[in-house]
């Protein structure tokens, strides 16, 4: 099956997840309470676990001689997109919307819906690629992206500080280079023969049995959040339209035009590293979004609006872009 189809596939199976957080939300059986709940499950203790097993399950020296540059590729993506959003912005809704429109192009969906496509793809190491993009993009979320909305990075720095999906990618980093034996936790055949042995690896098991609810679980709770927007198609404004084209489709263009570039200079990123830049670059609008334009003086209901149009039009933009690529 070509890998097109492969994405074409995935992201309409994840949209039919969402699909159904959406209408749990909308019949109340997943209630503002209860999605919050989920989400904070998500993050705080699923995303956490996977994030630490598959470090600790993939990366070695080798590895991270090569990809050491992989938490650094968030910042030419963000640049690329904050160029076209300045482009772009002035053609669509007023003064007021300015920051946000700018904030919503340049903060795809970095980990939560690009995850599984990677993993259908490439295997662990698809996984590997978008887990340590992910650092370079929470770095640059709560930096620049303050920076865009607000004008203030102090707190965003002290939010940083208490992300525990780095401080999981630090330690399971640091645990795969200091103690590689760690990696064979997750080989239970043969089980391991000591009582040490099979307490670790009832751990690692225990942990990655967590860390797996994070796709399904993220999946769900962005679908229940979607279902709190209100988003009237006869009535949309400009702005949201400027925000799902420059999103889907021009930033991505412009990514893919400069690693064209780039590769013509004689700067090649190996395949799987490239095909996830893609990737990443052509993910809709990322669903926190919407909550770091409430908390920090944004439009609330654009961001909400274009997550939700974003995500419904990218089961056509994703595909069709990978399929130019590939």
């Amino acid at each position: 099956m070509s890998e097109s189809r492969v994405v074409l596939l995935k992201i309409v199976g994840m949209f039919l997840v969402i699909l159904a957080g959406w209408l749990a939300r909308r019949r109340g059986y997943l209630p503002e309470a209860t999605s919050s709940i989920l989400s904070r499950i998500v993050v705080d203790a699923a995303f956490p676990a996977l994030v630490f097993t598959q470090m600790l399950r993939t990366v070695n020296a080798d590895v991270l001689r090569q990809d050491w540059l992989l938490p650094l590729l968030p910042l030419p993506l963000v640049a690329v997109a904050y160029l076209v959003a300045l482009a772009v912005a002035p053609l669509f809704g007023g003064r007021e919307q300015r920051n946000t429109v700018l904030f919503l192009i340049t903060s795809p969906n970095w980990v939560f819906l690009p995850l599984p496509i990677a993993e259908a793809l490439y295997g662990g190491a698809g996984v590997r690629v978008v887990l340590l993009c992910n650092v370079g993009a929470q770095l640059a979320l709560w930096s620049i992206g303050v920076w865009i909305l607000h004008g203030k990075i102090s707190q965003a720095l002290k939010n940083l500080a208490t992300n525990i999906g780095l401080w999981s990618t630090a330690i399971g980093i640091l645990l795969a280079l200091v103690f590689p034996g760690l990696r064979d936790l997750g080989n239970l055949h043969p089980p391991p023969a000591t009582l040490g042995g099979m307490t670790g690896a009832a751990m690692f098991d225990a942990l990655s049995m967590v860390g797996s609810l994070t796709i399904p679980l993220s999946l769900l709770a962005i679908g229940a959040q979607l279902g709190a927007v209100p988003i009237v198609f006869r009535s949309l404004p400009a702005a949201l339209w400027g925000v799902v084209f420059a999103r889907l489709i021009a930033a991505p263009l412009a990514t893919i035009a400069l690693g064209v570039g780039l590769a013509s200079l004689g700067f090649h990123l190996p395949l799987i590293t490239r095909m996830v830049v893609v990737l990443v670059a052509a993910m809709p609008v990322a669903i926190v979004c919407s909550v770091m334009a409430e908390r920090f003086g944004g439009d609330a209901t654009l961001a909400a609006q274009g997550v939700f149009l974003s995500t419904l039009l990218s089961i056509l933009t994703v595909p069709a872009l990978f399929f130019l690529v590939s």
